[in-house]
């Protein structure tokens, strides 16, 4: 399977051009096809979601608005102007384990950036609680952002994660890399652990991965590999400060601190992989309106 780069471009009017350029011919991966969401659905196998369409690889970020207020959002785009959805339009496979990933959040920063779930081609915005702009309490150490074409189903219970319904929203991911992400940059990732958040009752899973550009990615293949290489101190590594963080951050507003399943342990890449493998498919049977949409936006 050819890999893809990823490239961005910032210009003067704060349009990011985010280049996803194909290196060689795409062939059929192992587990995932590479897709845009608007091709024509076709059932390959059983716990296979495919679908044709034209790769596009030109990708336009457009900002409205400015940061910091209620109005700001920042949009995906075609070269003709089309906006697209960077959670349904963006493909999530590239072949050989890697992966899509979207940043919403660049790393040593505190506003809470997300997708638009309920709006209209899902651009990026900033939370909000009862009216105002959210931010975390501290800065978020490593990129965070979302693996496009997945979805965690409300309505479906884990049995391996004490029966936790699933968050409605795409799976989130923790880029470790060195290099701070730019607001919707797309880069090529390969997952290496999975941790499964509870979060007020809702299974909210984290796939922590790294970044394909960074100059450690070819020293980290697995979970362990991430603490031997990725130290923050002599006692601890990545993966326990990724978890601590996640697990206390809701604290300093007066909520109780999150909690992880599987034994509060964080789980190899085979597992990652399979989780991404499952909301991959329940994303599937959403945009195929298989599942109750609610206020999801498939557009």
């Amino acid at each position: 399977m050819a890999a893809a780069s990823a490239t961005v471009r910032v210009s003067a009017n704060n349009t990011i051009t985010a280049s996803l350029i194909s290196k060689g011919p795409l062939q059929k991966p192992s587990i995932f096809n590479l897709c845009f969401r608007n091709g024509a659905a076709a059932a390959q196998r059983s716990r296979l979601f495919s679908c044709s369409a034209i790769y596009n690889p030109q990708i336009q970020i457009k900002q409205h608005g400015q940061p910091e207020t209620l109005d700001y959002r920042v949009f995906f785009a075609e070269d003709s102007g089309k906006k697209v959805s960077p959670w349904h339009d963006i493909p999530l496979n590239l072949g050989d384990g890697v992966f899509n990933f979207i940043a919403e959040i660049p790393k040593e920063s505190s506003a809470k950036m997300e997708v638009a779930t309920d709006e209209q081609y899902t651009p990026i915005k900033q939370d909000t609680k009862k009216g105002k702009l959210r931010y975390y309490p501290y800065n978020i150490n490593w990129n965070y952002g979302l693996l496009p074409q997945t979805w965690e189903d409300p309505s479906l219970a884990n049995a391996e994660v004490e029966g936790a319904f699933g968050d409605n929203d795409p799976v989130d991911v923790v880029e470790i890399g060195e290099s701070r992400a730019k607001m919707g940059q797309v880069l090529k990732v390969k997952p290496l652990a999975a941790l499964a958040m509870i979060d007020e009752g809702e299974l909210d899973w984290k796939i922590v991965a790294i970044s394909l550009d960074d100059p450690r990615a070819s020293l980290v293949n697995d979970i362990d590999d991430v603490e031997k290489h990725f130290p923050v101190c002599l006692s601890a590594g990545t993966l326990t400060a990724i978890m601590d963080w996640f697990r206390d951050y809701k604290i300093p507003d007066g909520k109780p601190a999150n909690k992880f399943g599987l034994g509060n342990n964080p789980a190899n890449k085979d597992y990652a992989l399979k989780v991404i493998m499952e909301t991959n498919e329940s994303w599937a049977k959403l945009v195929k309106r298989s599942i109750p949409a609610g206020d999801l936006s498939l557009v």
